[in-house]
This record gives structure tokens, sequence and C-alpha cells, in this order.
């Protein structure tokens, strides 16, 4: 004798294992016999939500839209450490450029490629307003996802991340919260969440800080940090941090939001000492690991950052990026037997060109430092072939083209690399240390300001202009 199982509680046990498509098709058939099953309905709305759900309270990067259509208007000129949009506003501990790589806003590179950057940008204005973000993090379920008792917190869960409407999720909200007489944080926060969606950043700070009088929870005051770094007040972030910190001793969340922001702010030092204290709460959090390790490499001691990876490694992390890092780590740290290893680790892994370009890229690095210049000039060649945007590759190309003569095919590499990306030192200074051994001194002094305005720290570029100006004062 067969026993059959109960179709909804099969539908959840498929929900459970999060085989989320075949609970929607049971629910769909259950619905088809019982269109008023209210369970039906609010679990197959769930599992909808949950495919393409993504978690609200990771810190989302702007658009193009959101920089070029900015109506809110901030200080021109920022006081030093106040300000995440102004590069070189911080109070110092951050490495120069000539140590740590820079991205195009003037921040170090981090060690760590957060949620926000994992997404791709969406081709039109239309298709950024209207296209589900179909990303997910790693983070535990938090309240956004976790709270399907009622089916009307279940069907604004699904209209605001599956049918991505957010005026419709916004209408919903409203009257939920005058159902509720305005004493529900919950639909408060949801609200806030629709407005942050829709750029209306001071009604959704309203809406938390209400929601916050109500009830302390750990999101909203994550939540809120989000809307002070939209509006570019991480001091104000910090401060709302340390507040929750105070409810909230030990959190995790919160320690990793406030180093991620002295990491923005170029305050390497005590983003490191916070990075610590999440360690010292979850000695596993691999964002905290790979930070520390990455800054310890870049203060030249691959050794200790090569514990680090090595932690990430007995975790169970296993990624081209990981592997790339660790022959890195192995090279600087003498370690030779294990460099190559990693490295072909690190090309077997790989997910795209990208990743082929950058690891390449690093393997001719190794072989720059062991006097091989012709298996480094196939390297940066490779490199280029898989990714021919990559700048540093040209930079390097450059340099090995001028020790063997061509100097107009390395002044074209330099040029490349110095439009690819201006925020480098490297292919500004080089260049026009090139064209002042061949007499154009004009190129070489406007090379040598974009220079000083990527890094004015640099010593080299200051004497180089101190001499060009003789020059000139001289003509």
């Amino acid at each position: 004798m067969e026993v059959t199982m109960d179709p909804l509680f099969l539908a959840w046990s498929y929900s459970r294992r999060r085989k989320l498509q075949q609970c929607s098709d049971i629910c769909t058939k259950i619905l088809q016999d019982n269109p008023y099953d209210q369970a039906a309905w609010s679990l197959k709305t769930r599992a909808l939500t949950e495919m393409v759900y993504i978690d609200e309270i990771e810190v989302d990067q702007e658009g193009i839209a959101e920089m070029m259509l900015d109506e809110s208007s901030i200080a021109q000129v920022a006081r030093p450490g106040t300000s995440l949009r102004l590069p070189g506003t911080s109070q110092g501990g951050g490495p120069t450029p000539a140590v740590r790589p820079m991205t195009q806003s003037g921040r170090p590179i981090t060690g760590f490629v957060r949620p926000s950057t994992q997404s791709g940008r969406p081709g039109t204005m239309e298709q950024a307003i209207k296209t589900p973000r179909t990303a997910s993090t790693a983070r535990p379920v938090t309240s956004a996802s976790g709270r399907f008792i009622r089916l009307g917190t279940t069907l604004f869960e699904y209209i605001f991340h599956h049918e991505n409407d957010v005026k419709n999720a916004l209408d919903l909200a409203a009257q939920a919260t005058e159902h509720a007489q305005f004493k529900d944080w919950w639909w408060k926060v949801q609200l806030g969440k629709c407005y942050y969606r829709l750029g209306l950043y001071r009604e959704a700070e309203k809406q938390f800080r209400s929601a916050l009088n109500h009830q302390e929870v750990v999101d909203t005051y994550l939540y809120l940090s989000k809307v002070y770094q939209r509006l570019d007040q991480p001091i104000t972030a910090l401060n709302l941090f340390k507040q929750g910190l105070d409810h909230f001793p030990g959190e995790v969340t919160l320690l990793t939001g406030i180093a991620r922001i002295h990491e923005e702010m170029n305050n390497i030092s005590s983003a490191t000492e916070y990075y610590k204290d999440v360690l010292k709460q979850d000695n596993t959090h691999v964002e905290a690991i790979a930070c520390i390790g990455s800054n310890h490499f870049y203060t030249d001691q691959p050794e200790i950052a090569l514990r680090f990876y090595r932690r990430l490694l007995q975790m169970g992390v296993y990624n081209c990026q990981l592997y790339n890092n660790l022959g890195l780590c192995c090279f600087y740290a003498q370690q030779y037997d294990m460099t190559l290893s990693s490295f072909e680790r690190a090309l077997a892994l790989v997910d795209n060109d990208e990743e082929m370009a950058d690891v390449w890229y690093n393997i001719g690095h190794v072989a720059v430092g062991i006097g091989d210049l012709t298996l480094a000039y196939q390297c940066f060649k490779l490199a280029l072939a898989f990714n021919n945007d990559h700048a540093e590759a040209y930079n390097n190309l450059a340099v090995l083209e001028l020790r063997k003569g061509r100097i107009e095919q390395s002044k074209a590499f330099l040029q490349t690399a110095a439009s690819l990306a201006p925020h480098m030192y490297e292919p500004h200074f080089n260049l026009s240390i090139l064209s002042e051994k061949i007499g154009d001194l004009q190129s070489s002094y406007t090379a040598a300001q974009k220079s000083e305005d990527a890094f004015p720290e640099h010593v080299d570029t200051q004497q180089l202009l101190k001499q060009l100006r003789q020059h000139f004062a001289v003509l």
C-alpha cells in the first residue's frame, strides 16, 4: 500500500531544501484545485521571491543614473575624513599608490569583492528601473527574508523583489502601516526600503528612525547606515553603528560596517582593527580574514598574509582569487616551490577572461622578479590577449619594450595605459620620463602634471617637474 505525502507539506519540504522551482510548481497545482488556499499562495510567493532575492542590507554601489542625476548637494571641498566621494580626504593611516593599487575613485583596492560589485550594470535607464536584481549574498536569513507569517508581508516581498514594482510595494506598505496605527516597526522598515529604492533618502531616514524608536533591530541600523552612506555622511553612519553596538555588543555585521567605512575612507589601520574585532566574535568571517591578509601583504608582511590566506583555504574557500593571492604571497615570502603550483591552480579555476588576465599578469611579475624578461613579456602579452583593457600590463610591456630599444612601441603602450587608467600615476610618470629623454619637453611636462594629480606625494615626479620648470625658465 503506497502512502502519498500531502502536497502542501511536500511543497514546504522542497522550500526547506531550496528546491524552489519544484515548490512553486506544486503550489500552482494546489491553487488550480483551490484558488483560495492562503497557505499555498503564501508559500508560492515566498518561493518565487527567494529565487530572485537580494539582501537589501548590503551597501550597493551608485550606478550611472544615480551619479549623473543626483540632485542632492554636498560640500565641494569636504573636510578631511568626512567624505566618501572625494578622494584624498582620509585622516592618514592609508597606503600610498606606490604600495597599494588604487581604484578610479581614489580608494585602495579592497581585499574582498563585496556583493554590490558582483552584479552587472543594466544597459539602459529603462532596464535599470525595471530589471529585478538576482544577486544573492552569503549572509544568513535576515528579518527581511525570514518573516513570512502573514500573507500581507509575503505579498510585499513578492511585489518588491520578484516583480520589482516599487510603487505598488510602497502603496501596500503605506496602507499596512496605516492599518497598524503606525505602530508596526516592520512595515516602517519596508516603507524605508521603498523610499530608498526610489532615491528619497530623507524620507527613508525618517521611516528607519521611527522604526528604531519602536523596536531596536540590527537590520534597521544597517538600512539606516546605507542611507547615510548614500548621502555621503560616513561620520554619521559610524556614529549610528556605534550606537547600535551599545544595544547589540559584539554584533558582527555592525563591526563589519564600521570596518568597511574606514576602509573606503582610506583609513586602513582603523579598518584592520575593526576586522580583528570581527574575528574575535566570528573567527570564520571570510571578508575580515581576506581584508586583514590583504593589508599585511601591502604592508610588506607576506608571511603573515600567507597565514590568513591558508586559513581561508582550510575553511573550504576554493577559487581562483585565493590561489592567485597565495601565489603572490609565496613568491614575496621566498617560498618559490609553492609559487608556480599556486598559479597553476589559479589558472585551472578561472571563471572569465578578466581573471585569466590578472593571473597571467601576476605570473609576469614573478618572471620579472626572477629576471626572466622573455617569460615576463609573453605573460603580459597573454594578459592583454584575455583582457585588452588591462592598463597595468600595457605599462609593464612598455617598460620591457623600452629595454629592447623600441621607443615608439613603448610610447604607444604608455599612452594606451594612461588613457585606460588615468587614476594610475605609473603610466603618466613613465611617459613623462620617456618624452623627456627623446626631447619632447612639453609632452613630458603634461604627463608629469597628470602623474602629480594622481599621486601628489611622489618624490620622483616632483623632482622631474622641478627640472622641467628650470629648463623652461632658461628658455
